[in-house]
């Protein structure tokens, strides 16, 4: 089983909250607006980090992730990208992408907005965590923490963090 701290835009800020439950993943995942590589570099101090940059992330950032970041976590095909759509709205690349070689997991952030459903035409899990970072028009920070346990994708939940 593997435990998983899922986060996006950050746009360059991290506290001792979103470091405490990195340390209780196994694996930490973010979604794009990193802001500066000094976020993920204090995470990769806690766990390993995958992740894939975002539309407000310069040329150091982008030199150190993808746009698209595509994996296998145990038995479960994974998608992270930052500007991704939703299920019935998928931007355009993801979509024909999808028509393709659809995940199991499918990941993006940018909306600012948690969201989680399920899309039956993809036969897939679509996860968006919301924002964790203070700029933006959200309200509340947001992430999520789940465990991928084989092809199970189990035990979700919703981390506020507070008024950004």
């Amino acid at each position: 089983m593997t435990k998983i701290l899922l986060l996006s835009d950050t746009h360059g800020y991290l506290d001792d909250r979103i470091l405490d439950y990195a340390g209780q993943a196994d694996e930490i995942w973010h979604a794009g607006d990193i802001g500066s590589l000094k976020v993920t570099d204090a995470l990769e101090a806690e766990k390993p980090v995958r992740g894939v940059y975002g539309n407000i992330d310069g040329a150091e950032v982008r030199r150190e992730f993808p746009l698209d970041n595509r994996f296998t976590c145990e038995g479960v095909a994974v998608w992270i990208t930052h500007i991704g759509g939703y299920p019935g709205r998928y931007q355009k690349r993801v979509r024909e992408a999808m028509l393709q070689r659809s995940p199991k997991l499918f990941i993006c952030g940018h909306s600012h907005i948690l969201k989680v459903q399920y899309d039956k035409r993809f036969d897939l899990l679509h996860m968006n965590p919301g924002a964790c970072g203070k700029v933006g028009f959200h309200q509340v920070r947001t992430m999520l923490r789940f465990a991928i346990d084989g092809a199970e994708i189990k035990d979700l939940e919703v981390i506020e963090l507070g008024q950004r």
